[in-house]
Parts: C-alpha cells; sequence; structure tokens
C-alpha cells in the first residue's frame, strides 16, 4: 500500500465529485502535467484506492424512488449460515446493500423500487427465499435527507 500525500488526496476528491473529468482538467487542478497525473491516477487504481467508476442514476425517473431498510435476524449464525446467506443475496439486484452488522438482528438490506406493492413482491419472493431467516423487520423510508458513496478524505491531508 502506497503512502498518499496531498495530491493524491486531492486527485481521489476530484475523481469521487466527477469520474468523468478529463485528464486535462486533473492535471490544471492539481498543477502537474498530464502524463504525471495519469501515472498517479493509475497507481492509485492499481493499488485498490480506486474500485471503479460509475454513474450515478436518477431513481425518480427509473421508478425506483421507493427505499426500504430491512433487519433480517437469521434462525442461527454460525460461519457456514453467513456465508450461505451472503452468497444468495449476491444472485438478487433488488437487494442494492447488505451489511452484516451486530446488536439485535444480523443483516441490514436496503432495498429500492417502484411502490410498497413492488416491495411487498420482493419481501415475498426475494427475501423469505434467502436461507435461514427467522426474522425481518422493514422500515420504509418516508424522506431521504441524504445520501452519498463519498467518503471524507480530509482527515487523511497530512498537516505540515
Amino acid at each position: 500500500m502506497i503512502t498518499l500525500d496531498r495530491i493524491d488526496i486531492k486527485l481521489l476528491e476530484l475523481l469521487q465529485n466527477d469520474g468523468r473529468i478529463s485528464n486535462i482538467k486533473l492535471a490544471e487542478l492539481v498543477n502537474l502535467s498530464a502524463t504525471a497525473v495519469l501515472s498517479r491516477v493509475q497507481k492509485l487504481d492499481r493499488e485498490g484506492y480506486i474500485l471503479g467508476y460509475e454513474a450515478k442514476l436518477n431513481p425518480e425517473l427509473l421508478d425506483k424512488s421507493f427505499v426500504v431498510f430491512v433487519e433480517i435476524s437469521l434462525d442461527k449464525t454460525t460461519p457456514n449460515a453467513l456465508d450461505e446467506f451472503s452468497k444468495a443475496v449476491l444472485t438478487y439486484p433488488e437487494i442494492i446493500e447488505c451489511h452484516m452488522v451486530s446488536g439485535g438482528f444480523d443483516f441490514l438490506v436496503k432495498i429500492r423500487c417502484q411502490n410498497m406493492e413492488e416491495f411487498r413482491r420482493i419481501s415475498g419472493q426475494v427475501l423469505w427465499q434467502l436461507p435461514g431467516i427467522r426474522e425481518t423487520r422493514s422500515y420504509p423510508v418516508m424522506e431521504v435527507i441524504k445520501e452519498s458513496s463519498r467518503l471524507d478524505l480530509k482527515s487523511k491531508v497530512k498537516k505540515s
């Protein structure tokens, strides 16, 4: 793993804000040559700091504005049961996030769909088909206040 300097952090911030920014524009913004910037971005990519690039789609226009969080408890939490559940979740595109958590339940799942009717279908045809489910609790979202996949990189900048 490489040690990130302030230019690497700035490049990551710029790319996080606009994954389509040109190499020339990046170079201008960090005061380096386009060749040097390309080399740095390729290194950040190779080292795993950049996981990929994707477009952020408008869920309203694509009939996916209904968000539901679901707490899932399994019958048992043996390593095999957890692995079997985790592998099964990966096969369902309706589930857009799944996190194993500690506390009163085992997994927290995020689903985006068209409406409550579609969620009811997903609940029966997807969630309850997952292996080892004992109980679910669903929380339909009334309003999304903040939603982001951007990381705060300010703490990575070294004070000099």
